[in-house]
């Protein structure tokens, strides 16, 4: 299934994704949870969902996604966990080496943002970055999992732009001020259940696009530490929870990279692409 969460009326609710429209949860069936967070932690009430996709109805009416006012897939994941330069050629460009334990850093809620939501060039820096990633939406708790039990604690899979300001990323040698400026942790459309991707999201394409330039393309099988072993990695050291976030790092064409730099102005659009899991599109703002 293909899960989107939503506005209605102000109020954020979810549905499923049937092409290019959204059913309603109210029209699966009575007393599913509110929000996606929630249905994610009650795997009962996923199952009832699953079941109740399978019987619907082909008299079903949805809006069109296009019509929707989107919000991330998780509005506020008790923990965004993000990996750093865990593509062997975004290492290279970045003269950085890859070592015996991922880069991990984290983000707060407060900078994530949905699909078409403008992406915000901050007053202070225009020194902003895209970086097309595959984010992991853990579904069952996880403490000192084996990589082989790994992905039996993932629930889904979206796509997410982690935005990033340059020079405040650099100011000290953590980077947690760069990664967290508002509205610039870009993701969704769309939560695709594990079920309907290859195992660990392994051997799919990944790409960005400014402005309809490819910037970024790559293959999720390039990654130094894959699904698995990041999820049985980080669950050394802390529980994994339903709705925790794990956002996979980027491959190499970043814009800092490039000479002369590319950064993101007002007026761009950003798209990032994951083979199988949607397109995530922003408009770049000031």
């Amino acid at each position: 299934m293909r899960l989107v969460s939503y506005l209605d009326k102000g109020v954020a609710t979810w549905g499923v994704l049937d092409g290019s429209r959204v059913i309603p949860s109210a029209q699966l069936g009575q007393n599913f949870p509110p929000t996606l967070m929630a249905l994610i932690a009650d795997a009962e009430a996923f199952n009832r969902l699953s079941q109740a996709w399978r019987g619907r109805s082909s008299d079903m009416t949805g809006s069109l996604l296009t019509d929707l006012d989107m919000l991330p897939c998780i509005q506020r994941p008790g923990k965004v966990i993000c990996l750093g330069v865990n593509y062997i050629d975004h290492a290279k460009e970045g003269g950085n080496q890859i070592g015996d334990y991922p880069a991990v850093f984290l983000r707060c809620s407060t900078s994530l943002l949905a699909h078409r939501a403008p992406l915000r060039v901050p007053s202070i820096s225009d020194k902003l970055d895209f970086e097309a990633e595959l984010a992991v939406v853990i579904g069952r708790a996880a403490r000192h999992v084996s990589e082989q039990e790994a992905l039996n604690s993932v629930f889904g899979y979206a796509c997410f732009n982690d935005a990033t300001l340059r020079d405040y990323q650099r100011k000290t040698s953590q980077w947690t001020v760069g990664k967290n400026f508002d509205a610039t942790g870009a993701f969704g459309p769309c939560l695709v259940t594990s079920d309907e991707l290859p195992a660990g999201c392994v051997g799919l394409h990944i790409e960005s696009r400014l402005n309809g330039q490819v910037m970024q393309s790559a293959n999720t099988a390039d990654m130094a530490f894959g699904v698995a072993r990041t999820v049985s990695l980080l669950s050394e050291s802390m529980t994994l929870e339903p709705g925790d976030v794990v956002v996979m790092g980027t491959p190499g064409g970043v814009g800092y990279a490039r000479t002369p730099p590319v950064w993101m102005k007002a007026g761009d659009t950003i798209e990032v692409e994951i083979e199988g899991v949607g397109v995530l599109s922003n408009p770049v703002t000031l």
